[in-house]
């Protein structure tokens, strides 16, 4: 105890004179004085300065005049997309092989306020998506965000899969992605020299492929689908890691059962509709705006340090290693 004490020397605290201290204390900080909010007036001029207001609704704008090619978007996902980036203030390039439902899609945007502009694309046709392009530059001179949505789905036992069928899901769910983020990345690149902008910085510029859980998960029925899923991921790293240098983000979202036509029609059969809550742990179908919300998160400034990485919004499908009890299964699709 004494070779303690003699190591440590005990230190005198000054006490506080009540008073003359605590005047040189307060003589020392001036006090700001803040100005103080007109609750009506300045508040309405931060919300009209943030958010922009449709018949879809109110919402922060954070893509004023930003132009999105969103491939796919006459239905389903690729339609919520629209929807969303149209909310925020984007021109929208609706990007879709069947006219009807792209012509659709477009003037229902126009008609509650937004922009868009559709253009037929067969994302698998090289042509085509230089003509694509073309059309954007033309009407809007630039590119900002590109969703590769389009994609096809073709089920049936290994042995059966015809040549053509894989071939043709490849083509447009991995060549497609391949030549749209070729052909717009070089034109992200174009704007960026043109901008004088330094290489590495944030861009602003980003791009989102729209993948699935079955890149992850594997059934013998669903071989090329599946493949090409897990190819897509791979390109999403590849292509992430070769525009990094430009400050060009690519991600990519892989949604688990979501509610679309296709789900739809398949869901109403109840054995099939038990399979899929069986494997669901939240108990529910996801909404395809649900899904949208993501690629809006992922085109946004929010996600400025995220790129080469895959969003899986799948109701806990991959986390399950195991069957959820029937009797904690939702009920109709959310």
């Amino acid at each position: 105890l004494e070779h303690f004490r003699a190591k440590w020397t005990p230190v005198r605290v000054k006490k506080m004179r009540p008073n003359k201290d605590l005047e040189h204390f307060r003589a020392k900080w001036t006090p700001v004085r803040v100005k103080k909010m007109r609750p009506n007036k300045d508040l309405e001029r931060f919300r009209e300065s943030v958010k922009f207001e449709n018949s879809l609704g109110s919402i922060y704008m954070r893509f004023s005049d930003k132009v999105v090619i969103i491939t796919g978007a006459g239905r389903g996902i690729g339609l919520s997309c629209a929807r969303r980036f149209s909310k925020e203030g984007a021109k929208v390039i609706i990007a879709e092989v069947d006219e009807s439902t792209g012509a659709e899609a477009a003037e229902e945007i126009t008609a509650n306020g937004g922009e868009a502009l559709f253009v037929r694309v067969d994302v698998g046709e090289r042509l085509d998506v230089h003509n694509m392009l073309a059309a954007t530059l033309d009407t809007y001179e630039r590119v900002d965000v590109l969703i590769n949505n389009a994609g096809v789905w073709l089920g049936g036992p290994f042995l059966e899969v015809e040549e053509a069928d894989f071939d043709r899901v490849m083509k447009v769910n991995l060549k497609g992605a391949f030549l749209t983020s070729q052909a717009v990345g070089r034109q992200m690149i174009k704007q960026i020299d043109a901008d004088g902008r330094p290489r590495r910085a944030e861009s602003g510029y980003s791009i989102i492929n729209m993948s699935s859980i079955n890149a992850i998960t594997a059934s013998g029925s669903t071989v090329a689908f599946a493949a090409s899923k897990a190819a897509l991921n791979q390109l999403t790293r590849a292509v992430a890691l070769a525009f990094a240098p430009y400050g060009i983000r690519v991600n990519a979202i892989g949604p688990g059962n979501v509610s679309t036509d296709l789900l739809k029609t398949v869901s109403a059969e109840p054995e099939i509709r038990d399979l899929i809550m069986s494997r669901t742990p939240l108990g529910r179908i996801g909404d395809a705006d649900e899904i949208a919300s993501i690629a809006a998160f992922l085109a946004s400034e929010d996600a400025g340090y995220i790129t080469g990485q895959c969003i899986y919004a799948d109701g806990g499908r991959l986390a399950l290693n195991l069957t959820v009890e029937k009797s904690r299964r939702g009920g109709e699709p959310g």
